[in-house]
């Protein structure tokens, strides 16, 4: 059985776009495990939707993400994509465990 994530391959694909801008699907591919079919198809989907636009850069592309678009999911519509980018980038605190316990 596969693990499940919180964040979407669209979402690690933007990320990843916007942090390292002349990425290659290839890089990307390896960098978050899927295939490089996939990373070419989300970068697609992005594009369409203008949440990236590509320019040919010598032999290769630069990324750029538009951070002022709304994110897609209808109960999110209201939060621009680099909210979501701003959440991504900042680091985890570190785990601690707390035990809850029901008294009465």
């Amino acid at each position: 059985m596969a693990k499940w994530t919180f964040i979407t391959n669209y979402a690690v694909v933007l990320s990843f776009l916007a942090k390292h801008p002349s990425i290659t699907a290839r890089e990307l591919a390896n960098k978050i495990d899927i295939t490089e079919r996939t990373v070419r198809k989300i970068i697609a989907d992005l594009e369409i939707d203008g949440y990236i636009l590509k320019a040919k850069e010598g032999r290769g592309m630069r990324y750029r993400v538009n951070s002022e678009i709304s994110l897609r999911h209808k109960t999110q519509q209201d939060k621009a994509v680099g909210a979501l980018l701003k959440v991504m980038e900042k680091p985890a605190k570190r785990k601690t465990t707390k035990v809850y316990t029901n008294r009465a």
